[in-house]
């Protein structure tokens, strides 16, 4: 009998929403997910220890454990003290850097974990990655996606507007990202998954045709729900390829040589724009994305230029040229100019001279 469908890995439940953590006890009991309700809570600095006291009571057996960072050692510990348990699930509350370690704990730990997102910063909240800091840098691991997803738009509200901000950059880079990807396969031949591809794609053209800012809850929704998609993009494919290309090659390198200079969605919505910004100049291609890629960082209030960052052109043109080492073997449009760094260098000063101010 031919195959007439694909199973995709999906989350069970998917809640964005105001008030939306009073109800994790009740997605809790959910006996696809634990059926007697021994839960361990992951809690990061910020509002998981708050949130943790919040839905304790509703809860009969959980235990609440902290986690220190976002590195493989942090992680590891606590896949170590999840497996010394008789946990059924492990709860992750907080931003993308206290879900990434307990998503690579649960992985470790093989039990089924629920990410509770008090921000919005960048796609980990329900992708199959975890960006985690190592004794070398920082590197992508592949995770099991989360079971269920939780977003309470008042908790969003109440975080720093830069970190909600972020992922702004980080869906809007899907649009390099997809375009990379065809890019290896119409020259490479590599192999692309056009359902992963559209589910990029459209997280992406919500965002940027969404009028309203991040003080509303419909942006915000719209922004939660365009983090997911690219998390779901991720499992579908079965890699990072629909939303990681030469702009996440760039923000990566930029983490490399100059660390600290933004976060990870900022740097994202940058690196996207300079990759479209090759595009038009060397391809002929992408001028109107690039403007409305642009426009919509200006309008809120991204960086658009490495000055935006506090990099000079030199360094970023010496990060773009270090780009293509942190993703051996993935075809970009990096990869596909092989501009060296002198070359490289101009088309940041035309970039810059083009949308500075």
């Amino acid at each position: 009998m031919p195959l007439l469908s694909r199973m995709l890995p999906a989350p069970l439940s998917i809640d964005v929403r105001r008030g939306a953590i009073a109800h994790l006890g009740e997605l809790l009991a959910d006996r696809r997910i634990a059926t007697e309700g021994r839960v361990a809570i992951a809690v990061g600095p910020g509002q998981g220890d708050q949130i943790a006291e919040h839905v304790r009571p509703g809860l009969a057996e959980c235990e609440v454990f902290r986690v220190e960072g976002a590195s493989v050692d942090a992680a590891m510990a606590l896949g170590s003290r999840l497996r010394g348990g008789s946990y059924e699930a492990v709860v992750g509350i907080g931003g993308g850097r206290t879900i990434d370690a307990t998503k690579y704990a649960a992985t470790l730990a093989g039990m089924p974990m629920v990410s509770v997102a008090t921000n919005l910063s960048h796609d980990g909240i329900c992708s199959p990655t975890a960006s985690l800091e190592h004794e070398k840098g920082k590197a992508s691991f592949g995770v099991t996606m989360p079971l269920a997803m939780i977003v309470d738009l008042d908790y969003v509200h109440a975080a720093p507007e830069r970190l909600v901000r972020a992922g702004i950059g980080d869906v809007l880079s899907n649009f390099s990202a997809v375009e990379d990807w065809v890019l290896s396969n119409r020259e490479q031949g590599d192999p692309i998954d056009r359902l992963a591809l559209t589910f990029a794609r459209v997280a992406a053209e919500a965002l940027l045709y969404q009028p309203r800012s991040i003080d509303s809850d419909e942006f915000l929704t719209v922004l939660a729900e365009g983090l997911v998609l690219s998390g779901m993009a991720m499992s579908f494919a079965g890699s990072s390829r629909p939303a990681s290309g030469g702009d996440h090659e760039i923000l990566h390198a930029i983490d490399h040589l100059f660390p600290g200079t933004a976060n990870h969605g900022e740097l994202a919505g940058l690196g996207a724009a300079f990759c479209y910004h090759l595009r038009a100049t060397h391809l002929g291609e992408g001028a109107e994305r690039l403007g409305e890629i642009v426009a919509s960082l200006d309008r809120h209030g991204l960086p658009k230029t490495p000055h935006d960052v506090g990099l000079t052109a030199e360094q970023f043109a010496q990060a773009v040229a270090y780009a293509p080492q942190t993703r051996p073997g993935r075809y970009t449009i990096l990869e596909h100019l092989a501009l060296d760094e002198s070359a490289l260098l101009k088309a940041v000063r035309e970039y810059v001279g083009t949308f500075a101010g």
